[in-house]
């Protein structure tokens, strides 16, 4: 195994010495530094919410679970068939229900977060069939990658929400879900993910987080303890499990996510203001179904909408459209007064300077936009296909830049150093300046991953590049890596459950 420089320390902490204090960084609850930007007038987001609500209700969107459209229709809606017409008043009436604060709980109350627009929220790359990294390669998703998954997103503080990074291939469809569920709750101690693959599972993976970590059905009611995302086929398309997920999560009180895919050129309009009305009228035809469902079901605003590539049709991540879509579903989200989701993302291959370059765009897009929640914000590879282990360490490096961002810096007497300033002569260093001397060890950001040597202590130091360093950082976590307190109690709640389900057939995902 390689060394790195320092053992690598959750939250960005430097080591103090007998004399001086440690840096000590809180980024469990972080809130957005900056002032929300714009790429639209006030007038033009007004006319996109209005060609949103035209799209649903002269337009329409099929909608093909059966009991949706028998709720949607209860409500309001025009149904002919499979199509479903929802009217201005609908829609403005699941606005007016829909929660703009929503309490996310956790088995740790330090990990828990609250959901709300100023909230700035990271989860890992989630989703991926495959995993990398440089000493095994690429290779299917398993159970033994998708606990890894866990232990690295467990290890810093900068990753709030936990997600599947890894799918575990190698347990059966109707069988996987308890795994998952065990997995979160025995490895991880902050807000999980279900995913919404049918009633049956949906209801187990909720009855394992009120058994696991031991909750009354007041504590289970008392906030949201899962959350799910929900993707609608753009065009104006909500599948089956898509739908169901929506209403079981609703009737549960659990948060959906709801986010359509619209890349323009390909499943949205070719341009960017296009591609955010489609965008828009996906997430109010979901929103509107949960608030049918249950009124004040907690349900975030979403949106992950990109271009293509106009040569070979591959999603792009990272890009310009991308980053003016981010900042326009920001504004779409404050316009209808919703906590909203965005994503980063990376559509290279390897964890090279191309796949830096998209995620720390995305992420800056998410920042820009004032996006509550950012997904896929580290370790995202292939437009999703793969989740890279040396990319998460790396993602997570800048993650943890950001997340100092979100602390002032210091303007008083002593922070603006008139006295530091008198005290060097011209010409001279602040290297044994008082202020220096006072506040060395606590003044920067310690690199998790960066090399700040020069060229010929670097290359004495074996000449490695981030990828190379963030390899030899996964490794040390997952050595290192110690369960949460409550870990092994859960899974001992867990084990009989999961033993008479399995038993009884486990769960069948809905087509």
């Amino acid at each position: 195994m390689d060394t790195p420089r320092r053992n690598p320390r959750a939250g960005g902490r430097r080591r103090g010495t007998a004399t001086t204090p440690e840096r000590v960084v809180n980024y469990r609850q972080l809130r957005h530094p900056f002032t929300p930007q714009a790429v639209f007038s006030e007038d033009r987001i007004a006319a996109l919410h209005e060609a949103a609500l035209r799209v649903l209700q002269e337009l329409g969107m099929r909608v093909l679970l059966p009991e949706a459209r028998d709720i949607l229709r209860a409500a309001g809606a025009r149904v002919v068939e499979d199509m479903v017409f929802i009217g201005r008043d609908m829609a403005a009436a699941a606005l007016d229900t829909a929660p703009a604060s929503i309490r996310l709980r956790a088995a740790n109350p330090l990990r828990e977060q609250i959901y709300e627009d100023g909230a700035l929220l990271f989860t890992p790359g989630s989703g991926c069939p495959n995993v990398t990294d440089l000493a095994r390669g690429r290779r299917p998703g398993s159970l033994e990658s998708y606990e890894e998954t866990l232990k690295l997103q467990q290890s810093y503080d900068v990753i709030h929400v936990l997600g599947p990074s890894a799918e575990p291939q190698d347990i059966a469809p109707h069988l996987r879900h308890y795994a998952m569920m065990k997995a979160q709750m025995t490895l991880c101690d902050k807000p999980m993910f279900i995913y919404a693959r049918g009633g049956g599972q949906v209801e187990q993976s909720l009855d394992m987080i009120r058994i696991g970590l031991n909750l009354s059905e007041s504590d289970f009611s008392d906030g949201v303890w899962a959350i799910t995302v929900i993707n609608s086929n753009s065009p104006r398309v909500l599948d089956n499990p898509m739908a169901k997920g929506l209403i079981d999560f609703a009737r549960a009180g659990q948060m959906s996510v709801i986010t359509p895919f619209c890349l323009a050129g390909a499943m949205a309009p070719v341009t960017v203001a296009g591609a955010l009305t489609l965008q828009h009228a996906e997430a109010l035809a979901g929103i509107t179904l949960v608030q049918m469902t249950r009124a004040g079901a907690p349900i975030s605003y979403g949106g992950f909408s990109s271009n293509v590539d106009m040569k070979s049709g591959a999603p792009a991540f990272g890009t310009p459209e991308h980053v003016k879509m981010q900042i326009g579903a920001g504004q779409l989200a404050r316009f209808i007064g919703l906590p909203w989701r965005s994503a980063a993302g990376s559509a290279s291959n390897v964890a090279d300077m191309q796949a830096a370059t998209e995620n720390n765009m995305g992420l800056w897009g998410g920042l820009m936009g004032n996006a509550t929640m950012n997904v896929h914000s580290a370790g995202w590879l292939e437009g999703g296909l793969s989740f890279g282990y040396e990319k998460f360490i790396n993602d997570v490096e800048a993650l943890q830049t950001i997340a100092e961002l979100c602390v002032r810096p210091e303007a008083d007497a002593d922070a603006i150093g008139f006295e530091a300033i008198a005290e060097v002569e011209p010409s001279g260093h602040f290297f044994a300046a008082a202020q220096t001397m006072a506040r060395y060890s606590t003044a920067f950001y310690a690199p998790l991953v960066a090399d700040l040597n020069n060229f010929g202590t670097w290359e004495a130091g074996g000449a490695q590049n981030s990828t190379q360093r963030a390899k030899a950082i996964w490794q040390i976590n997952l050595a290192n890596f110690t369960p949460p307190p409550h870990g092994a109690e859960a899974g001992e709640r867990l084990a009989g459950y999961i033993s008479s389900k399995s038993a009884m057939g486990g769960a069948a995902p809905m087509d």
